[in-house]
């Protein structure tokens, strides 16, 4: 439906009761497989540190926009500086099993009068990439701002030729938005960045895509996914459709 003002220009839907978001707070969130909690150089950075060493070279560190770290001293300054932001806000992703850091994330451009925010600073060690974790990490996240802070959209910002965050983008329900030309220089070369978006109105099939997911009897014995998630979202999508 077309809405007019007195002028009769069409403008948007009305939102009369829309009285913001709240911001993050510094808590933890808490999933089946791991848990998010707020940086802390002290706590995290040791177990950091050593899952990110694990990996046989530099190249997750290339689209980020700090590190990689020579030395653990650094990588704990950096973090101490983190911890003392409110935006971005940085997480340190625990695995509910060995009870380690391996892994961070972060909600950044926090815009609560809009409802508009950002999951962004994705840093994955290969003890978390392809896992239940990876991907719950994400969905704590949307579930956090879109369900318990009332935030209306989500972005997903990255490097147009990072094909890993794209894809993880559209995997999880995100839609594509566009490209940003020359958004950024990082490292000394151009960024293009590319941009992707769930709003509160495409969360309600994802919601029940993830829920499915996230079981335990989608994994087999090996932790291995029964379905994946992008045909349960379409699936959703599709019943969502019908109705």
């Amino acid at each position: 439906m077309t809405h007019y003002n007195q002028y009769q220009q069409p403008v948007g839907e009305p939102l009369e009761s829309w009285q913001g978001a709240e911001l993050p707070a510094k808590q933890p969130l808490i999933g089946k497989y791991c848990r998010l909690e707020p940086i802390d150089a002290g706590k995290h950075s040791e177990d950091l540190y050593r899952a990110f060493s694990e990996a046989e070279d530099a190249r997750d560190w290339t689209y980020l926009l700090t590190g990689p770290f020579e030395r653990q001293g650094d990588y704990q300054a950096y973090l101490a500086h983190l911890q003392t932001l409110n935006d971005p806000l940085h997480y340190a992703i625990i695995d509910l099993t060995t009870q380690r850091a391996i892994g961070s994330i972060a909600l950044m451009r926090i815009d609560a009068l809009q409802g508009v925010i950002e999951i962004g600073h994705v840093t994955y060690s290969s003890k978390l990439k392809r896992t239940r974790l990876s991907t719950e990490a994400i969905i704590l996240l949307l579930r956090y701002t879109l369900e318990d802070l009332g935030y209306r959209r989500v972005e997903w910002k990255c490097n147009a030729l990072n094909q890993p965050s794209r894809a993880a983008a559209l995997r999880l329900g995100f839609t594509y938005e566009g490209l940003f030309r020359q958004a950024m220089v990082v490292r000394g070369h151009n960024r293009d960045t590319a941009w992707f978006s769930i709003i509160d109105d495409d969360y309600p099939a994802l919601q029940a895509a993830y829920q499915q997911w996230l079981a335990p009897d989608n994994f087999d014995l090996q932790g291995q996914q029964r379905h994946k998630l992008s045909i349960l979202i379409e699936q959703q999508r599709a019943t969502t459709t019908s109705l």
